[in-house]
């Protein structure tokens, strides 16, 4: 615990402790009608936003007024008001945190586009610097983003905030005292910051940023916490808006990059399903509580030619079946390369479970996997 967490914890204490004090009956009763208040209304993000913040105001005129903060200094009025949100944010926290169904649909839409994004995103092509590319602070503010859903105080939350982007910011500033690197302020801040958030990928990152704003005390929303949560408020917007105009990539390439992505999403999750059915079934069975795995059936109207014999074809035929044909090899070399993705721990339970499900000797791509993931690292290297 550093000296600035060991403070709100003490503060928060003596805030409890003068809260049991007789004398402060008055100002108990208002917190705790407060509190009970919200179970009278359903949900509303905005509204409770505001009736927040406007009791915030009046709880501080009260405690400026009461008699066990007589002569109390500002930074002791501050530190009643800082444990004030806390504890009445903490009551509140099942009642007004990720009640929206918009922004969970938008933590949803954030979560799956890191996980794409993710499997390919490199500094480059967020035109981040050599000279910014330092993993260990990366590492370090990674971690500290990633605490933000740990938290229920607004406070809390925008610290989690704060201290991942003070780890960018020092990184910025030991670039800037390097003889040829000319700093670029904001323009090479916010490309950092983006990189680091997808590569932590916090949780509910839309419904914690949208908790801030609407119950964190304004007053403390400004300056420095304003520079950094607005920061990272564009980073959101950047990642849920994302495509090949947004990065340092060429179009075609940040298709097929999106497209086995999505293939490797799928294909990890089958391998997931063969894991458990591994575990939960010693003799080898398919099924799975809840339901079996089962490959899809090809479909007639899919692939028409399924069950047809050379000499029932007509010249018409060859342009649907080489359409067909296309159709599959681009499958194909999708599926290569969204398997050549995983781990070689995860390859062959994904590659035998295809074989099980009758698709073909699937084990037959090991050796296609290998030699793309050896051409593809000679290409590396050039």
């Amino acid at each position: 615990m550093d000296a600035s967490t060991s403070s709100q914890s003490l503060s928060f204490f003596d805030f409890l402790d003068r809260m049991r004090n007789p004398a402060s009956i008055n100002l108990v009763r208002s917190i705790k009608s407060f509190i009970v208040s919200f179970s009278f209304y359903p949900p509303n993000p905005e509204s409770d936003g505001k009736r927040v913040q406007e009791f915030y105001l009046t709880m501080e005129t009260a405690i400026r007024e009461h008699p066990l903060w007589t002569g109390a200094t500002e930074e002791e009025i501050d530190c009643a008001m800082e444990a004030l949100e806390k504890y009445v944010m903490t009551k509140l926290f099942s009642r007004t945190f990720g009640v929206s169904h918009e922004d969970a649909k938008i933590d949803h839409e954030i979560l799956e586009k890191i996980c794409l994004v993710q499997t390919f995103l490199k500094p480059e092509h967020l035109d981040i610097p050599p000279i910014l590319r330092n993993e260990a602070s990366w590492l370090l503010a990674e971690k500290e983003l990633q605490k933000i859903n740990t938290f229920k105080a607004p406070r809390e939350k925008l610290s989690s905030i704060m201290n991942c982007c003070r780890v960018i910011n020092n990184l910025l500033l030991n670039a800037a005292m390097t003889e040829n690197h000319v700093p670029a302020g904001a323009d090479e801040f916010l490309p950092v910051l983006i990189y680091v958030t997808i590569k932590a990928n916090p949780p509910q990152l839309q419904s914690n940023l949208k908790f801030i704003q609407l119950y964190r005390r304004q007053a403390k929303l400004i300056s420095e916490p304003e520079y950094y949560f607005t920061n990272l408020v564009s980073a959101k917007s950047f990642i849920l808006d994302l495509n090949d105009k947004s990065l340092s990539m060429d179009e075609i390439k940040f298709e097929e990059n999106m497209k086995a992505a999505k293939l490797t999403t799928k294909v990890t999750s089958a391998a997931s399903q063969v894991t458990q059915t591994n575990l939960a079934n010693q003799h080898g069975e398919k099924k799975i509580p809840g339901g079996s795995i089962t490959a899809s059936p090809l479909q007639e109207s899919e692939y028409p030619y399924l069950e047809a014999k050379s000499e029932e074809m007509t010249l018409k035929d060859v342009d649907r079946l080489l359409i067909l044909y296309k159709d599959v090899v681009a499958k194909y070399t999708t599926l290569c390369k969204a398997i050549s993705n995983l781990p070689p721990s995860d390859k062959e339970p994904i590659l035998r479970c295809l074989e099980s499900q009758g698709v073909g000797s699937m084990l037959e791509l090991q050796p296609v996997i290998e030699n793309k993931e050896a051409s593809h690292a000679k290409e590396e290297r050039k």
